[in-house]
Protein backbone atom coordinates (compact mmCIF):
# COMPACT_ATOMS: atom_id res chain seq x y z
CA UNK A 1 0.00 0.00 0.00
CA UNK A 2 1.38 3.44 -0.89
CA UNK A 3 0.73 6.12 1.93
CA UNK A 4 0.38 10.25 0.86
CA UNK A 5 0.34 12.33 3.70
CA UNK A 6 -1.40 16.24 3.51
CA UNK A 7 -2.88 19.13 5.34
CA UNK A 8 0.63 20.14 6.76
CA UNK A 9 1.57 23.79 7.51
CA UNK A 10 2.02 26.66 9.55
CA UNK A 11 -0.34 27.50 12.53
CA UNK A 12 -0.45 29.95 15.75
CA UNK A 13 -0.73 28.33 19.09
CA UNK A 14 -3.94 27.63 19.89
CA UNK A 15 -5.12 26.76 15.79
CA UNK A 16 -5.81 23.57 14.38
CA UNK A 17 -5.31 21.19 11.35
CA UNK A 18 -6.61 18.46 9.92
CA UNK A 19 -4.35 15.86 8.42
CA UNK A 20 -5.27 13.62 5.80
CA UNK A 21 -3.26 10.42 4.77
CA UNK A 22 -4.62 9.02 1.28
CA UNK A 23 -3.90 5.08 0.41
CA UNK A 24 -3.50 3.20 -2.23
CA UNK A 25 -4.90 0.05 -3.36
CA UNK A 26 -8.38 -2.06 -2.17
CA UNK A 27 -6.79 -3.39 1.32
CA UNK A 28 -7.05 -0.15 3.34
CA UNK A 29 -9.49 -1.62 5.36
CA UNK A 30 -7.22 -4.74 6.18
CA UNK A 31 -4.41 -2.03 8.01
CA UNK A 32 -4.28 -0.94 11.60
CA UNK A 33 -2.93 2.28 10.87
CA UNK A 34 -0.99 5.35 12.99
CA UNK A 35 0.45 8.78 12.95
CA UNK A 36 4.24 9.69 14.06
CA UNK A 37 5.88 12.44 14.25
CA UNK A 38 10.02 13.36 14.11
CA UNK A 39 10.82 16.65 15.16
CA UNK A 40 14.44 17.87 14.17
CA UNK A 41 17.11 16.33 15.97
CA UNK A 42 14.48 14.16 18.20
CA UNK A 43 13.64 10.12 17.29
CA UNK A 44 10.19 9.61 15.94
CA UNK A 45 7.53 8.98 18.16
CA UNK A 46 4.15 7.56 18.16
CA UNK A 47 1.01 10.11 18.33
CA UNK A 48 -2.19 7.62 17.73
CA UNK A 49 -3.71 4.75 16.00
CA UNK A 50 -6.26 3.42 15.00
CA UNK A 51 -7.41 -0.70 14.77
CA UNK A 52 -8.59 -2.23 11.75
CA UNK A 53 -11.55 -3.60 12.88
CA UNK A 54 -15.15 -2.67 12.42
CA UNK A 55 -15.21 -1.75 15.71
CA UNK A 56 -11.92 0.21 16.22
CA UNK A 57 -10.00 0.68 19.01
CA UNK A 58 -8.11 4.04 19.18
CA UNK A 59 -4.90 4.92 20.96
CA UNK A 60 -3.02 8.05 21.93
CA UNK A 61 0.26 9.11 23.39
CA UNK A 62 -0.48 10.93 26.38
CA UNK A 63 1.25 14.02 24.74
CA UNK A 64 -2.07 14.71 22.29
CA UNK A 65 -4.84 12.67 24.96
CA UNK A 66 -7.26 15.22 24.60
CA UNK A 67 -6.35 17.53 21.58
CA UNK A 68 -5.98 15.01 18.62
CA UNK A 69 -8.34 12.66 17.05
CA UNK A 70 -7.57 10.28 14.66
CA UNK A 71 -10.53 8.87 12.35
CA UNK A 72 -10.69 6.93 9.35
CA UNK A 73 -13.22 6.24 6.02
CA UNK A 74 -12.33 3.19 4.60
CA UNK A 75 -14.89 3.86 2.05
CA UNK A 76 -12.46 7.00 0.75
CA UNK A 77 -9.09 4.84 1.82
CA UNK A 78 -8.20 7.83 3.70
CA UNK A 79 -6.95 8.60 6.86
CA UNK A 80 -7.15 11.65 9.34
CA UNK A 81 -5.51 13.07 12.43
CA UNK A 82 -7.65 16.44 13.68
CA UNK A 83 -5.10 18.13 15.41
CA UNK A 84 -6.26 21.62 18.11
CA UNK A 85 -5.31 23.25 20.73
CA UNK A 86 -1.46 23.00 19.13
CA UNK A 87 1.43 23.92 20.75
CA UNK A 88 4.46 24.95 19.68
CA UNK A 89 6.24 21.57 21.15
CA UNK A 90 3.93 19.33 18.48
CA UNK A 91 5.89 21.00 15.40
CA UNK A 92 7.23 18.09 13.55
CA UNK A 93 7.43 16.22 10.44
CA UNK A 94 3.76 13.96 10.50
CA UNK A 95 3.77 10.32 9.49
CA UNK A 96 1.13 7.94 8.72
CA UNK A 97 1.97 3.87 8.84
CA UNK A 98 -0.08 1.39 8.22
CA UNK A 99 0.33 -2.05 9.93
CA UNK A 100 -0.61 -5.37 11.31
CA UNK A 101 -2.54 -3.99 14.55
CA UNK A 102 -3.19 -0.58 16.53
CA UNK A 103 0.40 0.05 18.16
CA UNK A 104 2.53 2.36 19.32
CA UNK A 105 6.04 1.12 18.31
CA UNK A 106 7.15 2.26 14.88
CA UNK A 107 8.48 -1.83 13.88
CA UNK A 108 4.83 -2.47 13.64
CA UNK A 109 4.35 -0.72 10.77
CA UNK A 110 5.01 -1.68 7.11
CA UNK A 111 4.56 0.92 4.79
CA UNK A 112 4.70 4.31 5.64
CA UNK A 113 4.08 7.82 3.78
CA UNK A 114 6.72 10.61 3.24
CA UNK A 115 5.36 12.97 5.74
CA UNK A 116 4.00 16.59 5.83
CA UNK A 117 5.67 19.41 7.82
CA UNK A 118 3.82 20.77 10.66
CA UNK A 119 4.64 24.08 12.23
CA UNK A 120 3.41 26.00 15.22
CA UNK A 121 4.41 29.10 15.86
CA UNK A 122 4.59 31.09 19.33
Amino acid sequence: VQLVESGGGLVQAGGSLRLSCAASGRTFSSYAMGWFRQAPGKEREFVAAVDRSAWSRYYYADSVKGRFTISRDNAKNTLYLQMNSLKPEDTAVYYCAAGTSGSSYSSDYNYWGQGTQVTVSS
